[in-house]
């Protein structure tokens, strides 16, 4: 066993560092994020019509979004018996009527039409610098949340211990009624060790710039198809 894959089935057993899962989705998380945190939220118009929705959810939901970010990815998918414990929240409508129970179970496992496989809750999520075919400064991660419905996604991941920050980075996929295409990235943190504090304010800023990287990787030409 080599010490990528030691680590990552270590990874499969942590907890997340931070107690508010879920909280990236709070209609009012900007002006009252978990206490100790600080919100932030990037919202921006990616593009257009029926091929940029369905690009954009399969680079969003492949890894593709860090990727065009110019970070390397390592997706290691959650075990199978880990899956069947996953649970699915409760489901409410526009009016805020529930319309689907929560529930525990895997979820379908999905694949794009090149045979890349989509996230499911509970894989774990590791960027970082790509240098050859390592990862120079990984930062692990859960996913802890996933929707999806005809016009939105959603998915979110939580921080794993190793993670210079405590916190949950959301990605929002949504197609309007006039076919545009809309990105938001929504997320809470705080410095997950001592030393991150004084160096808040430039770490503060390197998400932010890292948010509109996001936005941007998802606005670039789509790959047309080879015959």
């Amino acid at each position: 066993m080599t010490a990528d894959s030691s680590r990552d089935r270590d990874r499969q057993q942590q907890p997340v560092t931070y107690a508010a899962v879920g909280a990236t989705q709070a209609p009012d998380l900007l002006q009252y994020p978990p206490q100790g945190y600080r919100p932030l939220e990037q919202r921006g118009r990616i593009g257009h019509g029926d091929e940029r929705w369905h690009y954009a959810v399969d680079e969003l939901l492949t890894g593709g979004v860090y990727r065009g970010a110019g970070m390397g990815v390592r997706i290691t998918p959650v075990t199978a018996g880990d899956a069947e414990l996953t649970y699915h929240h409760v489901e409410y409508d526009t009016a805020g009527e529930p319309v689907e129970a929560a529930q525990v179970g895997a979820a379908d496992e999905v694949y794009t039409s090149s045979g890349a496989r989509h996230l499911r809750p509970g894989d774990i999520v590791v960027v970082g610098l790509e240098v050859g075919e390592s990862l120079w400064l990984p930062l692990p991660c859960r996913v802890v949340l996933l929707e999806q419905a005809a016009q939105r996604v959603m998915y979110a991941v939580g921080t794993l211990p190793g993670h210079p920050f405590s916190g949950e980075e959301a990605f929002t996929l949504e197609q309007t009624d006039d076919g545009s295409v809309w990105l938001t990235v929504r997320s809470f943190a705080r410095p997950a060790a001592w030393w991150g504090w004084p160096l808040l304010p430039g770490l503060l800023l390197a998400r932010i710039l890292i948010a509109r990287r996001f936005l941007r990787a998802l606005m670039g030409a789509i790959p047309t198809q080879q015959a």
